[in-house]
């Protein structure tokens, strides 16, 4: 699985969207040349049309199942998928529909989303959360009174959920760490997705992480791996828009960064076994782990 620095197993970009009127199948052609094996597929919100009921819901739940199913039929990669209602989705919503229609709403989509899981068309809950960007007092109270339901419903069906929550260091997986503790969701199937590089025990918290692996997150994951508690891999968030290029990673960057990685590790003083047991780990053991 590693000759001479170079990583010949699995590849899983844990965090990517796409969009049929967007590159779609010629993103996970980029993908699969450059190495890649596997994707979790996440739900991507229409932010310019968004759902206003549980049936508008469903039908984009079910575009997303649909593109899921056809990628399959074209490539050689296993794809798993992720439902749920983004946290913008609900902010936005407070606006046209007003806090508590808004609300409902999306507690609705949450359950149409564990549906979706128990029926094993999805492996997890995401990506929910709340907004990653500056609301008022009220706003953020509600968002986090939302965020522990929404977890504690996660814990009771026993389902891994994907959070999208904002920049704010180690506050944040200090956050997170009580609420999985009030909502009796384990720590080991919260994972907080486009995380920071810093994957040490004392950053994180014990949180699972998909790190967003941009330009110096390879640095910062091998200065902090041998302190990490956690489980953590790596994604992109690709959101396969035209409209904003540049807005994120695209899909060429997993496998890349995974090279990148072992290179490093094995410029090193670490051993070929112990390369091959963390990016294992990485790309196949710890997500057959932490995903329903």
């Amino acid at each position: 699985m590693l000759e001479d620095g170079v990583w010949k197993g699995p590849i899983i970009d844990q965090h990517i969207h796409l969009d049929r009127n967007n590159r779609f199948l010629d993103a996970i052609s980029d993908f699969e040349q450059s190495g890649g094996t596997a994707i979790n597929l996440v739900h991507k919100p229409d932010f310019y049309n968004l759902p206003k009921t549980l049936d508008e819901y469903r039908i984009a739940y079910d575009e997303t199942l649909d593109m899921a199913e056809i990628v399959k039929d074209k490539f050689e990669i296993d794809v798993s998928v992720i439902l749920g209602p983004h946290p913008v989705s609900w902010e936005k919503q407070i606006v046209t529909l007003g806090i508590e229609k808004s609300s409902e709403l999306h507690l609705q989509a949450v359950e149409l989303a564990l549906e979706h899981i128990s029926e094993k068309n999805a492996v997890c809950l995401g990506e929910v959360g709340r907004p990653h960007y500056p609301v008022n007092s009220d706003i953020w109270k509600l968002a986090n009174e939302l965020l522990l339901k929404i977890m504690k419903r996660a814990a009771k069906e026993k389902v891994s959920i994907q959070l999208h929550v904002e920049n704010n260091g180690v506050q944040t997986y200090s956050d997170i760490a009580k609420m999985c503790e009030i909502s009796k969701m384990p720590k080991k199937r919260t994972i907080r997705h486009f995380a920071p590089p810093d994957i040490s025990g004392d950053f994180t918290n014990g949180i699972s992480s998909t790190v967003n692996v941009g330009k110096g997150s390879i640095a910062k994951v091998v200065e902090t791996f041998s302190r990490s508690n956690s489980i953590w891999g790596m994604e992109t968030d690709f959101l396969d828009d035209f409209r904003r290029p540049g807005a994120v990673l695209g899909p060429k960057t997993v496998p890349k960064r995974t090279q990148q990685l072992c290179q490093k590790l094995w410029e090193s003083d670490i051993s070929d076994n112990e390369i091959i047991t963390l990016i294992n780990n990485v790309h196949s053991k710890w997500p057959k782990e932490i995903y329903s």
